[in-house]
């Protein structure tokens, strides 16, 4: 039996990212911020599909705690093969008015928290020899920005650099190293979780569901994607075609 570690898990793509890897073979270990009761229904759920389930409380405004939790979790569960870095958050301040305190908020747990989180599980996977996968969740907005969310659009940028630098130096490694890129998902962020809408602005009308998301991050994960490393993964039903169009 494998092992992967999920950061945010207790809802929407990292919840459907645990419980894909869970029915594909993988005990997990996953982590909460907030709503205790989601994240123990997601145990819950990880456990019916015949996963060992390790569940944390992590905050990554406290950027070293990804790195201390990723080690715990591991020496729980008996080593790391796979860390999906899902936790994350946005804002949608005008960039003439935001404050340092938001903007380095944001970079905190996107950025630099999963930069922490990533090294500690990467070292880990060097050290047991096996190679492994690491699978940074971030946005379209790695790729394209968006109006008023500076901090996010600027954490999700870095965060896809770093997942191609990773993947040079960890290759040697045996370690692959992705990004999954979602559009418009219906997750409780987007508050649409369980109900995906309509959306005309993108060319498969409708919003995405977090299983869809969370079927790739398995896939990514396994072994399948062998030799795939480097490469970030959008998955937004086409949006970022229409965003071009209007360039």
């Amino acid at each position: 039996m494998t092992v992967a570690i999920v950061t945010g898990a207790n809802s929407g793509i990292g919840r459907a990212a645990a419980v894909a890897l869970a029915r594909s073979g993988f005990d997990l270990g996953i982590t909460w911020h907030r709503e205790e009761s989601r994240a123990q229904s997601a145990v819950q759920e990880i456990a019916q599909a015949g996963a060992r389930c390790e569940l944390r409380h992590l905050d990554l405004h406290a950027v070293t705690e990804g790195a201390r939790v990723v080690d715990d979790l591991a020496g729980v569960l008996g080593g790391v093969d796979v860390l999906v870095n899902n936790a994350g958050y946005g804002s949608s301040t005008p960039f003439l008015d935001l404050e340092l305190e938001e903007w380095q908020g944001v970079i905190d747990v996107n950025l630099t928290g999963a930069f922490l989180a990533a090294q500690a599980a990467a070292r880990r996977m060097v050290r047991q020899g096996r190679g492994g996968a690491i699978v940074n969740v971030t946005s379209v907005h790695e790729h394209i920005p968006l109006s008023g969310s500076g901090p996010y659009t600027a954490s999700k940028h870095g965060l896809g650099g770093l997942t191609k630098v990773m993947a040079l130096e960890l290759g040697q490694h045996r370690i692959r190293v992705n990004s999954v890129a979602p559009g418009q998902i219906a997750t409780r962020m987007t508050g649409q979780e369980d109900r995906p809408p309509a959306a005309a602005n993108v060319p498969l009308s409708r919003a995405g569901d977090a299983r869809e998301v969370g079927a790739l991050i398995a896939w990514l994960a396994s072994n399948e994607a062998s030799y795939v490393t480097g490469s970030s993964y959008v998955i937004d039903g086409g949006l970022m075609l229409i965003a071009a169009e209007q360039q």
